[in-house]
């Protein structure tokens, strides 16, 4: 018996790190927003100082990703840009990019654009990307709506998700406070009204906290309140020589099963896979900061010489 056990030692020491699987946990996203499932992306936009950044690659990185994740539903963009073709419908402002989101069946239209490329090391990719509803109704979803506000789960909030909704409501907060200039006709007529400033009380448009809190369920639909601008903008540089992105870009390539070699170095060196992964990037940050990020699972992978 002390034989056997001693060769199975000898021989898990023999064989190296190969005997012991890697253990790690794997991230899982969904979508969060069942009131848009169905999403079409409109070709991105290249406004960055590189020409020849293939467009087409971008947008179609930017689908594969969202695509994966689990709860959406996005519109082939071939089927996108024959639509747009045959409609003449280019999404240049909010009634086209309505009108060729209920052509297409979809919930909401991504706007979506590179605001900075560069192809060599340290390569760097700034994506800027705006979602629309089709619904004239649905309004913003700022970051930090749908996390566990106020539950026990509270304290597991990442410091950097705590950071950016608190200031984006603090933007929220000061837009009401901006300075606006009166009429000067009624600055002439009634001079007593430039002195006369409140300072008690909140303004009826400031906005709350509690509206990170999703509202309990209404008897009957509220009155719409039409607002045209983005209902998710989310702006994001990312570094090849980061080490945040870096680590994640490790984790990442664990789970593709890529057979070439190089490892996850060798995965951000090519030029279309940093831009995929910055895509996916882009697309995990928005949803975690929104409720969109699951419990992890356990992943265990042994060695390829096991």
């Amino acid at each position: 018996m002390r034989t056997w056990f001693a060769i199975t030692c000898l021989t898990l020491l023999c064989s190296g790190c190969a005997a012991f699987p890697e253990v790690r946990d794997k991230p899982i996203y969904h979508n969060p927003f069942p009131q848009l499932a169905r999403v079409a992306i409109i070709p991105f936009n290249n406004q960055s100082d590189v020409p020849t950044l293939d467009m087409d690659e971008v947008t179609l990185a930017y689908y594969g990703e969202l695509q994966s994740i689990r709860g959406f539903e996005v519109v082939p963009v071939g089927v996108v840009m024959r639509a747009m073709q045959a409609s003449g419908n280019n999404g240049s402002d909010i009634q086209q990019l309505r009108a060729l989101g209920k052509m297409l069946g979809a919930d909401a239209v991504v706007v979506g654009s590179v605001t900075d490329y560069t192809p060599y090391y340290p390569k760097r990719l700034s994506l800027a990307i705006n979602w629309y509803s089709t619904n004239p109704g649905f309004h913003a979803i700022p970051p930090g709506y749908g996390l566990p506000w106020g539950t026990a789960g509270e304290e597991f909030i990442p410091e950097s998700h705590v950071w950016e909704a608190e200031f984006a409501l603090a933007r929220e907060q000061l837009a009401t406070q901006s300075p606006t200039e009166p009429d000067l006709d009624d600055r002439i007529e009634n001079p007593e009204k430039n002195d006369q400033i409140p300072i008690e009380g909140l303004p009826p448009n400031w906005p709350d906290p509690s509206g990170f809190i999703p509202d309990a369920p209404r008897t009957q639909p509220p009155p719409m309140l039409q607002q045209d601008g983005p209902i998710i903008s989310q702006i994001r540089s990312y570094s090849e020589n980061d080490s945040n992105l870096t680590e994640r870009a490790e984790q990442y390539y664990f789970f593709l099963d890529d057979a070439r070699n190089g490892g996850w170095q060798g995965f951000l060196d090519r030029s279309n896979d940093f831009i995929r992964f910055c895509c996916y990037s882009h697309i995990t940050e928005m949803l975690s900061l929104r409720g969109g990020a699951g419990e992890s699972q356990l992943a265990i992978r042994w060695g390829e010489s096991r």
